[in-house]
């Protein structure tokens, strides 16, 4: 036995012979009473219950053992002291009143052990359908007739363990439902035989019959509370339970070999006999051990034997999805409900499977379906009903499935609604709600959703972290980043929380939070190390903080996890450009526009470095034509091509562009600035002598040469604004402070240093907050 509740089985039959054989030693010389070995075995009871609650009838057994085989006492014989007693013609013996004080102590624990397990199950015993146990839930006299009927296929089992299965819930046993059912025979049968057994046990004295006497007890006692005698179990047969029962069906079996073997004519016969069975049943065993090879073939072998059990075709179905095998496992699921088409879960197995399968619209029929079988509300009528706990799971299966139609949001907010109804306490359904209120952007009432569900599991790190999303979109950075760490306090290594507290913590631009938003992606890329992410926020840290050779490094580590990572590609080359590495800015560039041939930014600032740093004014002239072809109304791109014009020295044509860009943006005084440089530069080209006397060639160069570079810096400033929201070019920090020293009084150079940084810093977190919004 594999399983959790096979090794409960076990653990739960060492403490119970542990504490039999204890007490057998509580009798002292002269039948006195020896109190240390039943302190012992009370101890060893309560252990034994703990494991299995089963381990408390071990309490029964030393009661039979202290009255028929330590004291010698026979039925009839107490039957007779009690009548003597009751006639008044005689006292209870001494011995006797030590037995009685032996078995109050024993029962007085018993009763105490009960009590501790009541509580610790809160008076509320496990809520079981009617599928797990059929006939506990049937009208008599099926209940009664059915649950005496399983006395003797459990005794068969014991006695011919050939065709054993792992599950023999649901329709495994069909039930009986009237008086002629022949199986009626067979517990007739049955309970003749025991009883018998029984007569003979209490009613002669010897050690024969005080043997059969504790196999009697041994199979009897442990089985009782899987008996349904005093409360349902959650299953018809189940052969773990037979576990204690099979060491006194050993001794009976083992005694009746004795009997046979020491009759001469049958001594033969006997060895025969015990040879096959120690023989065949170690084949069975031996074979027996292959099926428990692993899940699929355990519940294969089972359907072997019965096919009438839903749960077995259920089983076989979850191993097979278990192996992505979804084509194989909706078959079976589709099986089980044939086989028991009233199973809400063998309809969720085919919802589920189908929406692996993405058949969507089979997906919600099969859900439907399921949520049909579910109790309805009926108007005007109050009724209890007992739902088991994963069959709410449809509702949630549901919704899920169906929020996926933009829709359809409201109703699938209703079926959150209904399983909650249904179960207040549904802490999975809370969740759930709050992301698709959320994703219908009402994060207030998310808010209380995940609230609500924060009231049954404090201890949930993804509910914090769910409840910090919802902050994040009510502006509420500081609540954000509280609950953020709340998750990291209840699960140090939450990944998402702590990747997005470092975002937030990056994001505020408070660079006393920066080390330890540092440490947190540190943490999360050691957790996550193949996600380039964690990488590239390591590398915007690092640029934030001037630190540009480990910010190289961290940009290059998430490329080369990830080659095509826009983001990455397009913040190197950047970083490239404003520390003057713009030929190491180039390859980047190149790698960049190859995955990405519509990335502006990335065309912009390969152009800059083209025309400033190769002189390439035809490579140039390319990347902003590209950009008007994407965005005929790109302003930057417009005027970086009108100053490729100026380079060219056709200023008709740059004259002509830049009237177009500045209609696009009237506002942007450079374009007009610009546009004057042109136009003055024609007038005095048109204005010339035909000699070429009115001005000297020399000062004519060196207005020319002045006036292309002014709109060439021009150019490049305005270029490497648009290229990255994250900062400005240090060419844009000096024309724009040259520019200001003009129009307003001159302030320091530290002043003016501080202003720029502090622009610097949140045009840097604008773009990353673009980033994040573009999903790069």
């Amino acid at each position: 036995v594999t399983g959790v509740v096979g090794r409960a089985e076990l653990l739960s039959s060492i403490f119970f012979l542990a504490a039999f054989l204890s007490y057998t030693k509580s009798k002292g010389p002269d039948n006195t009473i020896v109190w240390t070995p039943i302190a012992v075995t009370v101890v060893l009871v309560a252990v034994a219950t703990l494991c299995k609650e089963q381990g408390i009838t071990v309490v029964g057994i030393c009661c039979v053992y202290e009255v028929f085989i330590a004291q010698g006492y026979t039925l009839p014989v107490l039957l007779d002291t009690a009548l003597q007693i009751l006639r008044g013609k005689g006292s209870i013996p001494f011995s006797m009143l030590q037995t009685l004080l032996k078995l109050i102590v024993l029962m007085f624990s018993t009763l105490l052990l009960v009590v501790i397990r009541v509580q610790v199950i809160q008076s509320q015993l496990p809520v079981f359908t009617r599928f797990d146990n059929p006939a506990a839930v049937s009208p008599s006299p099926a209940r009664q007739l059915t649950f005496n009927y399983l006395l003797p296929v459990n005794a068969w089992l014991l006695l011919n363990p050939s065709e054993l299965c792992c599950d023999w819930t649901m329709g495994t046993i069909p039930l009986v439902e009237s008086l002629l059912d022949i199986r009626n025979v067979a517990t007739l049968t049955f309970f003749c035989f025991l009883g018998s057994l029984i007569v003979f046990s209490v009613r002669y004295p010897g050690d024969s019959s005080k043997t059969v006497l504790m196999a009697l007890c041994l199979i009897v006692l442990p089985f009782i509370p899987a008996s349904n005698l005093f409360f349902p179990v959650g299953f018809v047969v189940a052969e773990r339970v037979l576990y204690v029962p099979s060491m006194g069906f050993c001794i009976l079996v083992a005694h009746g070999w004795k009997k046979l073997s020491n009759k001469s004519v049958l001594r033969k016969i006997s060895w025969v006999c015990l040879a096959a069975v120690l023989f065949t049943h170690a084949l069975k065993t031996l074979h027996r051990n292959w099926d428990w090879e692993s899940e699929y073939t355990l519940f294969m072998s089972a359907l072997k034997v019965n096919k009438n059990n839903a749960k077995l075709w259920n089983n076989v179905g979850h191993a097979l999805e278990n192996e992505k095998n979804f084509e194989r496992a909706l078959q079976f699921f589709i099986q089980a409900t044939q086989v028991q088409p009233d199973d809400i879960g063998a309809h969720m197995n085919v919802g589920r499977t189908y929406k692996n399968l993405n058949k969507t619209k089979e997906a919600e029929e099969s859900y439907m379906i399921a949520k049909s079988l579910m109790p309805q509300i009926i108007p005007g009528k109050k009724y209890a009903a007992r739902v088991a706990p994963n069959h709410l799971n449809v509702y949630i299966n549901l919704a899920n499935l169906i929020r996926t139609n933009e829709s359809r949001l409201e109703e699938a907010d209703q079926l959150y609604r209904q399983a909650i109804s249904m179960r207040p306490d549904f802490k999975q359904a809370y969740i759930s709600r709050g992301e698709l209120l959320l994703k219908m952007n009402k994060p207030l009432k998310a808010k209380e959703a995940y609230l609500r569900a924060l009231e049954l599991d404090r201890t949930n790190a993804d509910l914090w972290y769910n409840l910090a999303i919802v902050y994040i979109e009510l502006k509420d950075p500081t609540e954000a980043l509280k609950n953020f760490n709340r998750a990291l306090e209840l699960n140090p290594t939450h990944k998402l929380a702590l990747f997005n507290s470092a975002l937030l913590m990056q994001e505020s631009g408070d660079a006393r939070l920066r080390p330890e938003a540092k440490q947190r992606l540190l943490h999360y890329v050691k957790e996550e190390p193949q996600d380039a992410n964690g990488y590239f926020n390591l590398g915007m840290l690092a640029m934030d903080d001037k630190k540009d050779m480990e910010a190289e490094a961290w940009m290059k580590k998430a490329i080369s996890l990830q080659p095509n990572f826009r983001s990455a590609l397009f913040n190197l080359a950047l970083l490239y450009s404003q520390t003057a590495k713009e030929l190491m800015a180039l390859p980047v560039l190149e790698d960049l526009l190859r995955y990405y041939p519509d990335h502006t930014k990335g065309l912009i600032l390969k152009g800059d470095i083209l025309m400033n740093q190769k002189k390439d004014i035809v490579g140039a002239k390319m990347c902003f034509e590209k950009i008007l072809q994407l965005d005929p109304n790109n302003v930057q791109g417009k005027h970086n091509l009108c100053v490729v014009y100026f380079e060219e020295r056709d200023l008709i044509k740059a004259e002509k562009c830049l009237v177009e860009t500045l209609a696009l943006a009237p506002h942007e005084e450079y374009i007009q600035r610009h546009l004057n440089i042109v136009r003055s530069k024609i007038a005095s080209q048109s204005s010339l002598p035909a000699d070429g006397t009115a001005t000297s060639a020399a000062e004519e160069k060196k207005n020319s040469l002045q006036n292309s570079k002014e709109v060439k810096n021009e150019q490049k400033t305005t270029q490497t604004t648009v290229e990255n929201n994250k900062g400005h070019s240090k060419n844009k920090k000096r024309t724009e402070k040259n520019t200001k020293d003009k129009e307003t009084p001159k302030k320091s150079t530290k002043e003016i240093k501080d202003i720029e940084k502090k622009r610097v810093a949140a045009l840097k977190r604008l773009e990353e907050i673009e980033r994040i919004l573009n999903g790069e």
